[in-house]
């Protein structure tokens, strides 16, 4: 009597695709993610160390062409850095099934490309001004020998030439093993390595808090704003209303450091030279020594869509950045100030407006009453009312340099993006959104204007046009939010707001993309009402 054995439709599947080709580049996927992970993990424990991916992930921010920011901010938001870095991985994970499927050949051709891109990450780790490059050299020695270990366990590397290629030399041929055993293996070391990779990304965070104790404490500023009046927040009584204050973890951040600078105080120092008459350098305990005040600011990034998130007001405790300038003496022919955070990023803002006497520019060293947080310029960074943060707002401030608007571009004018970038009128409909029943419903949202404040916003529903209620506004420099009452019928309607500035001028209608000085146009929403 025969018998007739029955094959596994799975196990037959696996066997059909999991060829010689395929498992190399698996082998090479794993053993790139190996080298990346540890790469994590030894900058997450090794103070001057940093992360391969965050490394490529920063000068591809370094280098990218004009335009890119406008782009990546609009898909991908306040994610944008996070989306860089899986967009890095996925790349170096694509290359390492190139490498998995050159070894399976030329094993040495593929080492000797697997050093060259650790030798690629070293050097773009040397652009990181907190790298330790001895340490930043050996983690990166440490990730690409791991890797390579990894490619070389998953591989067999006897020398047996593979039966399909005529090529010379060293041969990469998959060891004896069943389909089975391979899978265990790859997948254990990738385990393995997602495993590294998250715990040396998290101990990175845990690094990214300013540090508690190193330095004298910042004084209460003598200088106070008053409490809020009554009915400068109404938030409290409108769902989904936008806060007058917007809380720390609340508050939108957008810059080109892929890991938080960690600046410890006793240390820093702040740098202000150029075209001064005296060169100056003050330490944190000469600089929290001068007159401290505070005052609300709403603050608002270049990119920030029409309707966007990317704006937000705060309190700011600091020093008057122009009693800083006094010490230095700045000379009549200065016409910009360049401040220069500690990661080398730079902005450039006319001399002239910081001198202004109408607003207050400041060096802030606490946000809504405590230390800056660190991915928002610990120990201390710029605000300068009425200016876009990308010619202005310089986080983990080190340098503070006077020379002239033709003898200096900051960091995003090359990309395409003006020179100067007072922010312009607008204004942003919170509330209703989707579906809504109808009756009463409260139309509300927030409008900035900084620092010329905001007078009028009028808000048409379906065409008609009608002035809406503003909050007590705290200064010109913040924002206000607004409502209208309305009595919402069934249907679909359209809902469009404008604003006009202190000075009367009208929030502009035309739409435009936000480079190369801001976005234009009216907030418009469509909504269905049951």
């Amino acid at each position: 009597m025969s018998t007739t054995a029955t094959t596994n439709p799975t196990s037959r599947r696996v066997a059909l695709t999991l060829g010689p080709d395929m498992r190399a580049a698996i082998a090479g996927i794993v053993a790139v993610g190996a080298a990346l992970g540890i790469s994590e993990l030894l900058a997450g424990l090794l103070p001057g160390a940093t992360s391969l991916v965050a490394s490529v992930g920063q000068v591809a921010i370094d280098l990218q062409p004009a335009g890119a920011k406008d782009v990546v901010v609009a898909l991908f938001g306040t994610n944008d850095k996070l989306a860089l870095e899986l967009f890095v991985v996925a790349v170096g994970l694509v290359v390492g099934a190139g490498l998995g499927l050159v070894a399976r050949r030329r094993y040495e051709i593929a080492i000797a490309v697997f050093v060259a891109f650790g030798v690629v990450g070293f050097l773009a780790a040397l652009g990181d001004p907190l790298a330790n490059p001895g340490v930043a050299a050996a983690a990166t020695a440490i990730s690409v020998g791991a890797g390579i270990w990894v490619l070389g366990a998953l591989l067999d590397r006897s020398g047996a030439r593979d039966p399909g290629s005529s090529a010379e030399g060293a041969v990469a041929q998959m060891p004896d093993w069943s389909r089975r055993s391979f899978l265990i293996r790859a997948g254990g070391v990738g385990v393995a390595a997602v495993a590294a990779g998250v715990g040396g990304r998290t101990l990175l965070e845990r690094q990214r808090v300013a540090p508690v104790g190193n330095g004298p404490a910042i004084p209460p500023a003598s200088d106070i704003v008053p409490g809020l009046a009554a009915g400068t927040d109404l938030s409290p009584s409108i769902d989904n209303l936008t806060p007058i204050v917007m809380p720390n973890d609340r508050f939108y951040r957008i810059d080109t450091a892929l890991l938080t600078p960690v600046v410890d105080t006793a240390g820093w120092t702040l740098r202000i030279h150029g075209m001064v008459e005296r060169e100056t350098t003050l330490t944190w305990e000469q600089l929290i020594a001068l007159p401290m005040f505070e005052q609300y600011v709403t603050i608002s990034c270049v990119s920030n869509e029409v309707g966007g998130r990317l704006v937000g007001n705060a309190k700011w405790t600091g020093v008057r950045l122009r009693d800083v300038l006094e010490i230095a003496g700045v000379q009549a022919s200065a016409t910009q100030l360049v401040g220069r955070s500690v990661d080398g990023w730079t902005a450039g803002m006319p001399t002239a407006w910081v001198m202004d006497p109408s607003r207050e520019p400041m060096i802030a060293l606490k946000m809504n009453d405590v230390p800056l947080p660190p991915s928002h310029g610990y120990p201390a960074r710029l605000i300068v009312p009425g200016l876009y943060g990308y010619v202005s707002a310089t986080k983990w401030l080190k340098e503070l340099e006077l020379t002239t608007l033709e003898a200096f571009n900051g960091y995003w004018i090359p990309l395409g993006w003006a020179k100067e970038a007072p922010i312009l009128t607008q204004s942003r409909i919170d509330t209703p959104l989707g579906l809504t029943n109808a009756g009463q419903v409260p139309i509300a949202g927030i409008a900035w204007a900084p620092d010329r404040g905001v007078s009028r916003v009028e808000v048409a529903v379906d065409g008609v046009w009608q002035d809406a209620r503003l909050s007590k506004p705290i200064s010109d420099a913040t924002w206000v939010q607004w409502v209208l009452d309305w009595t919402a019928t069934p249907g679909r309607h359209v809902i469009q707001v404008r604003a006009t500035d202190g000075t009367g001028a009208v929030q502009v209608e035309t739409s435009t993309p936000p480079a190369p000085d801001g976005a234009r146009g009216w907030h418009k929403i469509s909504l269905e009402v049951a």
